[in-house]
């Protein structure tokens, strides 16, 4: 075994660190991984060439993409959806893995990481979509407000979907839609050799097929917004449009009453000008007044049925109150009892005097 002289470690050392930048310079057929899961018990002992001998060519190469990146994933959500199934999710608010993973076990087509009205960002969102990726279910993340800085940190997580709230103009959704794309076709910051959303540089294919795969959802949840709904869907890029009741009533004046008529039939007004456009599918949030078979009736695509925080509030309540009203019966029974053995016999005394 020879030594390598100053000047050629200094040469490896550089070339090396070139590959850390940019992975996709060495070509596969040339890496070798003595330590990979399939060589790990064979591997054989790592011996260094003489400086003499010409080193092999790692000049750049061109990477060509596989066949299958041009095209979308059949199980993605954009392709589930262009198949016109209707699609049935969750919204996270909790920011829990745990409860992340058993949402993704459970069967929803796919859940929604809610960093508006959650208290997680960005590194608590990256927590549950590893989770949901073990039952490999698609994630969605909703920004906190529609801005090309938080657009483009949950971009790099890579999400199957991103929610843009408080859309109110075919302007905004232009510029919704240019947050999520790489120059020239928008702004979106490029880090794509190093982030999670091209498997750390790893997909070679990630540039070709990244809008393809990604879902682009503008909210529609005032009434300025439902005045300007169609031009909303008509936006190349926008490939959803979420329905917002909550905020729509309270924008309405009817912050305590979502179900009021006037709510309902300006909802109605921004399903059917969504429908009218027929470029955009229609999504929305299922009410204790308008569940999900009601919006899947009406046009909708994709309902979200459930929030977990509210799933757990409405378990612990309600195991709360079965016990609470069980030690009421049990109480009752046991009073009609002591009356009864009192009748009996007027000398027996109570177990426990």
């Amino acid at each position: 075994m020879t030594t390598l002289s100053s000047s050629a470690t200094a040469a490896a050392l550089s070339s090396t660190s070139s590959f850390f930048l940019n992975p996709k310079r060495l070509p596969s057929s040339k890496l070798s991984i003595p330590f990979s899961p399939k060589t790990l018990t064979t591997a054989k002992p790592i011996t260094l060439k003489s400086s003499t001998n010409p080193p092999p060519d790692l000049s750049p190469i061109e990477s060509t993409p596989s066949s299958s990146s041009s095209s979308a994933n059949p199980k993605s959500l954009k392709s589930r959806l262009r198949n016109g199934e209707t699609l049935y999710g969750i919204f996270l608010l909790s920011f829990s893995p745990t409860v992340a993973e058993i949402a993704g076990l459970a069967g929803y087509d796919f859940a929604v990481v809610d960093m508006e009205h959650g208290p997680g960002g960005i590194t608590e969102a990256l927590h549950c979509l590893r989770a949901l990726a073990a039952s490999q279910t698609p994630a969605i993340l909703r920004l906190p407000e529609s801005c090309p800085t938080w657009a483009k940190k949950a971009l790099d997580l890579g999400p199957q979907g991103i929610m843009f709230p408080m859309i109110e103009s075919s302007k905004m959704a232009r510029k919704a839609v240019s947050y999520c794309r790489f120059p020239p076709e928008g702004i979106r910051g490029s880090a794509h050799t190093v982030v999670r959303a091209s498997d750390y540089g790893i997909d070679e294919g990630y540039l070709s097929n990244y809008a393809d795969e990604l879902l682009v959802m503008c909210q529609v949840e005032s009434e300025e917004g439902v005045k300007n709904a169609e031009e909303i869907a008509a936006v190349d890029g926008v490939d959803c449009v979420q329905m917002g009741p909550l905020d729509l009533s309270a924008s309405m004046g009817y912050l305590w009453d979502p179900g009021n008529k006037k709510v309902k039939d300006m909802l109605r007004k921004a399903e059917k000008a969504v429908l009218k456009c027929g470029r955009a599918y229609l999504c929305g949030f299922a009410m204790p007044f308008d569940g999900p078979l009601d919006l899947k009736s009406r046009g909708y695509h994709m309902v979200s049925g459930a929030v977990d925080v509210g799933l757990f509030r409405n378990a612990a309540v309600e195991d709360v109150m079965r016990f609470k009203v069980s030690l009421e019966e049990e109480d009752d029974d046991d009073g009609r009892d002591r009356g009864k053995d009192k009748d009996d016999d007027d000398d027996e005394k109570y177990w426990s005097e």
